[in-house]
């Protein structure tokens, strides 16, 4: 076994630069196999062993192990929303405490403090890493392996970017996107309108109904995102799709929103409405992460929790119940934003964290 090592900022910053240095956009197959090299590079550089690329239609997931029998899953994904090209527009920089380029804050950050955090330990057995390749796009291709991983192993760490502050994110809603796809029948605007049936006109009304599922009093929201329809001025559109970003706190909300999107009706006579998509991840409750948030709650005391909006992979590993703790990750914010940025100063006492939390669920 390696000697354990102080946590460094300076070492954390260049781990940090060298991930960010090679671009790792969604999608893109080329790139994400750089990417995932780079981040095993890390990983045995810090860590010792060898960390293994598993192969996917994605692309590939890194695993990492430091043997004996699994008790603790380290959670994270290298891929990114931000298309090739971005670096040379927005390269990484640390400047007055902040460290700023795409991904940092989601979520190479986060990875770089876990590994930090676990090269500090002199035993790191029972400690499993995954770094999966398409969290960005809803891991579909990595979904298998995390739950298989997360019931093995009995608790997970997420190393997503933290809450507002700095809080842990003890609680996600389920999400998921649907498209709605009306089909009509084209005809001349001017000459024969009403022998067309207008897909724009019956997608008007789709969008009311669908809003209207809506109920923010218990958290869920159905938000009408992306609209298209149409082809010419003066055609009567043939078709329309409506894209629709769907947030729901509770399984019984997740069962009722897909039974209405499925019993969408069309409002025009002769229209169609068809339907796809549906709401991937399940919701994270809150009762998944009171063991493990406590623990940390110990490791740093007035650390605060935060029930968040958005999804993650933590949300499938919770719905299995496994214990699952979020938002471990960077300090800082702008996730998928131009402006995202990661705070210096908070990255030893978060690597320091990992270590407590790991050195706990070892022992326990």
């Amino acid at each position: 076994m390696r000697k354990a090592v102080d946590v460094s900022v300076d070492a954390m910053i260049e781990d940090l630069r060298t991930l960010v240095d090679i671009e790792s956009p969604s999608r893109d197959l080329d790139a994400l196999r750089a990417s995932a090299k780079t981040v095993a590079a890390v990983l045995e550089n810090r860590l010792g062993g060898r960390a293994v690329l598993v192969e996917s239609e994605a692309g590939p997931h890194v695993r990492w192990s430091g043997g004996g029998e699994p008790k603790v899953l380290i959670l994270g994904h290298h891929d990114t929303v931000f298309p090739l090209g971005t670096l040379e527009r927005r390269p990484f920089r640390v400047e007055d405490g902040h460290a700023t380029g795409p991904g940092v804050f989601d979520m190479l950050g986060g990875l770089v403090q876990a590994v930090h955090g676990l090269a500090a330990l002199d035993d790191r057995s029972g400690v499993e890493i995954l770094v999966t390749a398409d969290e960005e796009v809803g891991s579909r291709s990595s979904r298998a392996l995390i739950e298989e991983r997360a019931l093995a192993c009995g608790a997970v760490l997420v190393f997503e970017g933290a809450a507002d502050g700095g809080a842990l994110k003890t609680g996600r809603k389920g999400c998921g996107t649907f498209q709605v796809r009306i089909k009509g029948r084209a005809s001349h605007a001017g000459l024969e309108p009403a022998a067309g049936v207008n897909a724009l006109v019956e997608a008007a009304h789709q969008v009311l109904d669908i809003a209207a599922l809506g109920r923010p009093g218990i958290g869920t929201t159905v938000t009408p995102t992306v609209a298209s329809a149409g082809t010419l001025d003066n055609v009567v559109p043939a078709e329309a799709t409506v894209v629709v970003d769907v947030r729901v706190e509770s399984a019984d909300e997740k069962e009722r929103i897909e039974s209405a999107f499925a019993a969408l009706a069309p409002h025009l006579p002769e229209a169609e409405v068809t339907v796809e998509g549906g709401i991937g991840r399940p919701p994270m409750p809150e009762s998944a992460s009171a063991e493990l948030f406590a623990l940390a709650r110990r490791l740093l005391p007035g650390i605060e929790a935060r029930a968040v909006g958005g999804g993650s992979d933590g949300n499938f590993t919770a719905a299995l119940g496994v214990p699952t703790l979020d938002g471990l990750g960077a300090v800082g914010g702008g996730a998928h934003a131009d402006h995202e940025y990661l705070v210096v100063d908070t990255m030893v006492e978060r690597a320091h964290l990992v270590a407590g939390l790991v050195k706990a669920i070892q022992q326990a």
